[in-house]
């Protein structure tokens, strides 16, 4: 699965579109067009007869089939800094069960002719700007014409993950080991949510053993679990809000009564734009029923109406009622630091303002001050950086849109470049200029 585990994915997880792989479709047109020649030259019996190759000196240009040439071709990414790898196992379940050629209407599988070499998903690479010095996370030497269709698709599965697993990692640091909730999958078609799910947890992982942490993964669908083995989870939406005729707190009863007790309690109080006054609401109905049912001695009911959290969504163009502008306006829009220390204010204080007997004050005071906060809408890392050192009592943060971030330094488009060609059993170097067959020492012999 990861270099975590020692273990590669196979095509039992990613169930490639085998045939039409195979065929081109999924592949840029030059590289069908590119095929298409070199097999008709191979079967001419063609070789190359030009003049200006760039062979060595010491190195004769005739008889060199040029339809059946051997390649050595490198994949590498070209984001600044450091990259968290991820579509590896993926890349080579394709060049495994798609690498050949057609004869006829059968295809003839040569994959096993092939040499390949990869990293593991969830190794790291650096890019300093020089794209002669980069480190290969997939090489392959073999006959080219028997992978060239393979190229377009294994560099869209190493560059999307690859990005998706480097922003979260970059997240999960700007939040300081805080728990990320991976929220995108609404931003995106829903083909890609396995793949963009199983990015999120190598990164949670990586970041994991980078920072000896033990956080666990939260994906919002079923599907962006599915190559792991986890499942979505969630609490209400402004829908169901809506649904209650706009009752945060009816709204969270009845998703308490309801839902079963593994379910966190996450109520979303920004509906009527009154985090504070919606948080209490909500606060004080669950605990009144959860002292009931203990009083009862109903503890399995009980542990249903325990709030785990709040959720602040205020949206970017509207201040919450709990906070006065201060200075520029624009400031105080959306969830804002001021916002996050009211709530948290009001949720540890809540109880003292409640009637209780003195037996149950100290477990009251305990109900309150558990709840968790989490913020979401519009964050990246560079505000929860800023949430981070303002001390902002933030406990989780949802991010959405910015794991897709595809411009300026996450950018993480990935290549592949042949760089050396077999000529009568030696290995020249053959790279366009500005490129250099490099090495990774993470590069595993795979087959």
């Amino acid at each position: 699965m990861s270099i975590f585990d020692g273990k590669r994915l196979t095509n039992e997880t990613f169930k490639l579109d085998i045939e039409r792989m195979r065929r081109g479709w999924y592949s840029d047109k030059y590289f069908e067009n590119i095929n298409r020649m070199l097999t008709a030259l191979s079967s001419e019996g063609y070789t190359y007869s030009g003049k200006y190759h760039n062979l060595p000196e010491s190195i004769s240009p005739e008889n060199i089939s040029v339809g059946d040439i051997e390649v050595e071709m490198q994949w590498f990414t070209r984001r600044p800094g450091t990259t968290i790898v991820v579509g590896v196992d993926k890349s080579l379940a394709m060049l495994k069960l798609c690498a050949g050629y057609f004869d006829g209407g059968k295809f003839i599988d040569t994959s096993g002719n092939l040499e390949v070499w990869a990293v593991q998903d969830g190794a790291t690479v650096y890019y300093d700007g020089d794209p002669a010095y980069i480190q290969p996370v997939i090489k392959v030497r073999g006959r080219y014409r028997d992978f060239a269709l393979l190229e377009t698709p294994t560099l869209g599965i190493l560059t999307r993950s690859s990005r998706v697993a480097s922003n979260v990692y970059e997240t999960f640091v700007a939040a300081r080991g805080k728990p990320v909730l991976f929220f995108p999958a609404r931003f995106d078609l829903h083909e890609v949510q396995a793949a963009d799910g199983y990015a999120y947890n190598i990164a949670i992982q990586r970041f994991n053993e980078d920072h000896a942490q033990d956080l666990g993964p939260f994906v919002s669908t079923d599907a962006q679990g599915d190559w792991w083995g986890g499942a979505g989870g969630g609490t209400v939406a402004h829908a169901a809000i809506a649904s209650f005729l706009g009752d945060t707190a009816e709204a969270m009863m009845e998703f308490a009564r309801i839902l079963p007790a593994n379910i966190p309690r996450i109520a979303l109080v920004d509906f009527s734009n009154d985090s504070v006054r919606d948080t209490l609401r909500t606060l004080e109905a669950l605990f009144i029923k959860y002292r009931e049912l203990k009083d009862a001695g109903n503890e399995s009911e009980a542990v249903k109406y325990k709030l785990y959290g709040v959720r602040l969504d205020t949206s970017g163009s509207i201040r919450d009622v709990s906070v006065q502008p201060l200075g520029e306006p624009s400031l105080d829009l959306g969830v804002t630091p001021r916002l996050v220390f009211n709530v948290r204010q009001a949720l540890d204080s809540a109880w003292e303002r409640w009637s209780l007997p003195t037996s149950w004050k100290e477990a009251a005071r305990d109900f309150c001050r558990s709840v968790k906060i989490v913020v979401s809408g519009g964050f990246n890392p560079d505000k929860i950086r800023k949430f981070e050192k303002l001390g902002v009592p933030a406990d989780i943060y949802a991010v959405g849109s910015y794991l897709f971030n595809n411009n300026s330094l996450t950018v993480t488009d990935f290549t592949a470049d042949v760089v050396r060609v077999k000529v009568r059993g030696e290995w020249i170097d053959m790279a366009k200029v500005g490129r250099e067959p490099c090495d990774n020492p993470d590069l595993e012999r795979v087959w």
